[in-house]
């Protein structure tokens, strides 16, 4: 059936393990998160934001999410987190 073997490649894309060479280090992950992380904390800082720093402050949340979502997926997959 044409339909399973479009599913099963779309599947098999997922299962793949992506090149080593093309993951980026978890080390450049932690550095972008930490400084959305400090980007944060000024925001936080204020009594009182505007609109546009309300829209960069859910936007640096989607990304600090993301970043370490992506950090957790490279941990999975065995790639090491870097030595303190």
């Amino acid at each position: 059936c044409p339909a399973l073997e479009v599913h099963f490649m779309q599947t098999a894309k997922f299962t793949e393990l992506p090149q080593p060479s093309s993951l980026p280090s978890i080390h450049q992950l932690m550095q972008e998160h930490s400084l959305y992380a400090r980007r944060l904390e000024t925001l936080r800082a204020k009594l009182h934001l505007t609109e546009a720093e309300e829209m960069e402050e859910v936007r640096l949340k989607k990304m600090k999410l993301r970043l370490k979502d992506e950090m957790e997926r490279l941990r999975r997959l065995g790639v090491a987190l870097p030595p303190n």
